[in-house]
């Protein structure tokens, strides 16, 4: 098992400039053999969506990146099953003379990663599966993202519902509910199913909580990492922790050490005015 300290950072957004800078802070300098764990995200609404791949891709190995719903979106768009909409910002990648060359690299980065007792996804994990079941489960997409039909599988994965989980569902809603928490989720009901509508901070509103805090929830012993929450914002406890700050709305880019909870944040130019989005 690798010794090397790993630095947990949140959604970067094509927020290259706050990359380099959070990079080149001294405490993560330090760590010469440092790895990274990027929590998704990675690309659009920022301006700079081909240097911040660029910039992740050139640190091979040490990166491990999970896929976001911007990324997925982007990968949708390349294929032709998505418009673009009105605030991407990716246009420079589908641009690229390699851009056959990084979507591929894309669509090849994991849904989740489980390691040292942390599990590194986008959004998060639905309440009624069990760590190994979610890794099993990423694995899924993981393997149709990376097939030779790999844009037949992002046909079917949009959509709300169902907003459950139940293990008859068909692979095409199978796929689609897995994706939906996997890199969209915020809030649940308290039985657990899944609410799109509620996008600001957490509140009593609704009867709906967090899906971290529904009741019963069935990883216990692991800590989630996860962004997707810029409304949210830093939090760290000992069963979840965000870092999605919002670097692309004017806030902050946040790195977090593994071991030790050392905590590097670097302040960001305000490209997006802040609304509630995706």
């Amino acid at each position: 098992m690798s010794t090397s300290p790993i630095w947990m950072v949140g959604d970067l957004q094509g927020c290259n400039d706050a990359l380099l800078r959070l990079l080149d802070h001294p405490d993560i300098a330090a760590d010469q053999d440092a790895r990274f764990w990027f929590a998704g995200d990675l690309i659009n609404r920022g301006p700079q969506s081909l240097q911040t791949l660029r910039t992740i891709m050139s640190l091979g190995d040490r990166a491990i990146c999970v896929l976001g719903n911007h990324d997925i979106h982007m990968l949708a768009v390349a294929a032709g099953i998505r418009k673009p909409g009105k605030s991407d910002t990716f246009q420079d990648i589908l641009n690229a003379p390699d851009a056959q060359g990084i979507l591929d690299w894309m669509r090849h980065r994991p849904m989740l990663h489980r390691e040292h007792g942390h599990i590194l996804v986008h959004a998060g994990i639905l309440p009624c599966w069990n760590a190994d079941q979610a890794e099993a489960l990423a694995r899924e997409v993981e393997a149709a993202l990376r097939s030779p039909r790999w844009q037949a599988a992002l046909e079917r994965i949009y959509g709300n519902e169902p907003n459950y989980w139940d293990e008859s569902l068909d692979s095409g809603k199978r796929l689609r509910v897995i994706v939906n928490a996997m890199t969209r989720m915020r809030m649940c009901t308290p039985d657990g199913k899944m609410d799109f509508a509620h996008k600001d901070a957490p509140d009593n509103k609704g009867g709906l909580l967090p899906w971290f805090d529904v009741p019963g929830r069935a990883i216990e012993d692991e800590t989630i990492v996860f962004g997707h929450w810029s409304t949210l914002g830093l939090m760290i406890r000992p069963d979840v922790i965000c870092l999605d700050t919002g670097c692309v709305w004017g806030r902050q880019l946040t790195a977090l050490r593994l071991h030790d909870h050392r905590l590097v944040q670097v302040n960001c130019h305000q490209f997006k005015t802040p609304a509630a989005a995706e």
